[in-house]
């Protein structure tokens, strides 16, 4: 009997060792649903006539910081970052230890978004702000709107919104070289507010920055603004979005080097219009040269026939630059010429018939190609080579549920090193009226507005699949489309030239107004559906 006293006495114990031992809530309990609770703060919240260097704040629970970097907006910023304790473990206090010299007659906000959570089940404290003020009262005007990204559906989140207070030491320049006054950020959302504000005139603008340091880098950054001035305590809310952009930058020549035997790369960065690269170098009158911007990529390909050589000098020019540059030139191997075709086996009734190749085509023997149909008739074409990129097209009228033998013989094209294709064999087929959707927008444009119509695809809806433009009320029709997702958008091209114009920061130009169809965003067509909507141009 004492054995078996002793056994029971020895589980009994090591149970309740083992439940008090556990954290968190019980099994079966009702799950912590609270945010954790500011409790108290050392100098108080909303203090005046502040002159401390440490801060310590109290929650009723402990807490820990998450995403603190990406989370913390400190206004008036600071030169140099605080530092704040504990990271990375649970407590029930935040300590702040400032290490800049604080503004005179500022009210500063340490504004921690939702870094703030409790340590178990992660609910997090919204918005949670420590505020204080250097002089005799804490500012109190506030301003709120929201930010939109000039070229996407949809805006950015985490937009840093500043505010430059307008007066004596204020210029234009002022967003490139110095910090603002005031910040907030959109956190994860595209609206913001800001509070605590003194009465003034202000600049407001939005930054997308790669680096969140408050200035603004046309490199790296998108930029938006307000044409107007703010003014304290008249604007308390922003009707219109500040939209986000790319600037064009300025053109600036980088370097040039050869990449291989009879092909050299001119590289840049900026606008490229206008840009060309001229041979100063006598060469033979067999000479040839090619050159193509590269797509998606700033570079000049610059290609030519092989010369006996240790260099060659060029021009390198556009509107506003102009510079001589010499290429020494080492390379030993030509690139082979390679072909491929666009369409791998369906070509849809839409598409092109593209044949495309490394090396850029100077000749084209087209007695050497031939097409013929299923019932193996000869199908006339026409044959047009890009100038843009090295790719071929082979027009000619495609005809529903056919299929299509293309052959090209031996010297049938000839690349600028004179090197000539093998036989190339490829089959085709089509598919039937029935397999296409068709898409019919009627646009109401009351003010006869030029307006670019695009219908977008691809895996991020960027990619135009037509393009029609238009400047009177009309009925527009996206015929025998396959079966995908589709968006469509409207550019208002104010200046009618034909493409979406971005905007300056400077010249306080705005971009050029995108519209996003609300119902056709990345809208599924089916196969044999005709859809129709309207949109409205204003």
């Amino acid at each position: 009997m004492k054995k078996t006293s002793r056994l029971l006495f020895f589980l009994t114990t090591t149970f309740l060792l083992v439940y008090c031992a556990r954290t968190g809530r019980p099994d079966g309990g009702p799950k912590d649903e609270e945010a954790p609770l500011f409790v108290t703060a050392n100098p108080p919240y909303k203090s005046t006539k502040f002159d401390e260097k440490e801060i310590k704040i109290n929650f009723d629970e402990f807490i820990r910081l998450k995403n603190l970097n990406k989370q913390l907006v400190v206004s008036p910023p600071l030169k140099n970052p605080p530092i704040i304790t504990p990271q990375g473990t649970p407590s029930k206090y935040i300590k702040i230890e400032i290490l800049d010299t604080l503004q005179p007659n500022s009210t500063y906000i340490f504004n921690f978004g939702n870094a703030v959570e409790d340590n178990n089940e992660g609910n997090k404290l919204e918005n949670f702000k420590y505020v204080f003020s250097t002089g005799d009262y804490i500012d109190s005007l506030t301003i709120a709107g929201n930010t939109k990204d000039a070229k996407l559906p949809k805006g950015e989140k985490n937009i840093n919104v500043l505010l430059y207070k307008i007066d004596s030491s204020y210029n234009d320049s002022i967003v490139y070289k110095s910090k603002p006054n005031y910040i907030t950020s959109t956190l994860d959302s595209t609206l913001f507010n800001f509070t605590n504000l003194r009465k003034g005139k202000y600049l407001m603008i939005a930054l997308k920055e790669t680096n969140s340091d408050y200035i603004f880098n046309p490199v790296t950054d998108k930029i938006g603004f307000l044409k107007d001035t703010i003014e304290l305590p008249r604007d308390s809310i922003i009707n219109e979005p500040l939209v986000l952009f790319n600037e064009d930058l300025p053109f600036e020549y980088k370097r040039a080097k050869e990449v291989t035997k009879g092909k050299i790369e001119f590289g840049f960065s900026g606008n490229k219009k206008n840009f060309k690269v001229e041979l100063l170098s006598k060469v033979t009158d067999t000479f040839k040269s090619v050159s193509k911007f590269m797509i998606d990529k700033d570079t000049l390909n610059y290609w030519y026939t092989p010369v006996d050589v240790d260099s060659l000098n060029f021009i390198v020019k556009n509107n506003d630059f102009l510079d001589t540059v010499t290429v020494k030139l080492r390379k030993k191997e030509i690139d082979s010429l390679k072909i491929d075709v666009s369409t791998k086996r369906i070509l849809h009734l839409k598409d092109t018939f593209l044949i495309q190749t490394n090396n850029p085509i100077v000749k084209i023997d087209t007695s050497k190609i031939s097409l013929f149909d299923k019932d193996t008739l000869a199908v006339k074409f026409s044959i047009t080579s890009s100038l843009k990129e090295n790719k071929i097209a082979l027009i000619f009228d495609k005809k529903p549920n056919d299929s299509y033998r293309f052959t090209a013989l031996p010297e049938a094209f000839t690349d600028v090193y004179n090197i000539k294709n093998d036989t190339i064999k490829h089959s085709l087929i089509t598919r039937d009226i029935e397999d296409y959707g068709r898409i019919t927008l009627n646009v109401n444009n009351p003010n006869n507005r030029s307006v670019i119509v695009d219908l977008l695809s691809g895996s991020k809806q960027d990619v135009i699949v037509e393009r029609k433009i238009i400047n009177t009320t009309s009925q527009l029709i996206f015929d025998l489309l396959q079966p995908k997702k589709y968006t469509i958008r409207a550019i208002i091209d104010d200046n009618k030239n034909g493409k979406w114009d971005t905007g300056n920061f400077l010249k306080r130009v705005l971009p050029e107004k995108i519209i996003y169809h609300p119902q056709i965003n990345n809208a599924a067509l089916r196969a044999n559906y005709y859809l129709e909507d309207n949109l409205l141009i204003e």
